[in-house]
C-alpha cells in the first residue's frame, strides 16, 4: 500500500473546517482591536464626558436651589 491509498479523500467538511477555524482566528483577532480601542479612545472619552456632564449637572442644581430658596420664603 502506497501512501496514497491509505489517505482518506478529501471531504467538502476539510474546507469548511479549515474556512471556520480561519474565519474565528480573524474574528477573535479584530474582536482584540475593537476592546483595544474601547479602551484606549471610548472609555476616557466618556469618562471625560461624563465629569463634564456631573459638574455642568452640579452647577445647574446650585442654581435651582438657589432659586428656590429666594423663592419660597413665607411672606
Amino acid at each position: 500500500m502506497t501512501s496514497e491509498t491509505n489517505q482518506k479523500p478529501k471531504s467538502v467538511f476539510d474546507d469548511l473546517g479549515r474556512e471556520v477555524g480561519e474565519a474565528a482566528r480573524k474574528l477573535e483577532q479584530e474582536s482584540e482591536k475593537v476592546i483595544s480601542y474601547l479602551n484606549s479612545e471610548v472609555v476616557p472619552a466618556i469618562r471625560t464626558n461624563s465629569s463634564k456632564v456631573l459638574r455642568v449637572a452640579a452647577e445647574k442644581l446650585a442654581h435651582l436651589a438657589e432659586y428656590m430658596e429666594h423663592h419660597n420664603k413665607p411672606k
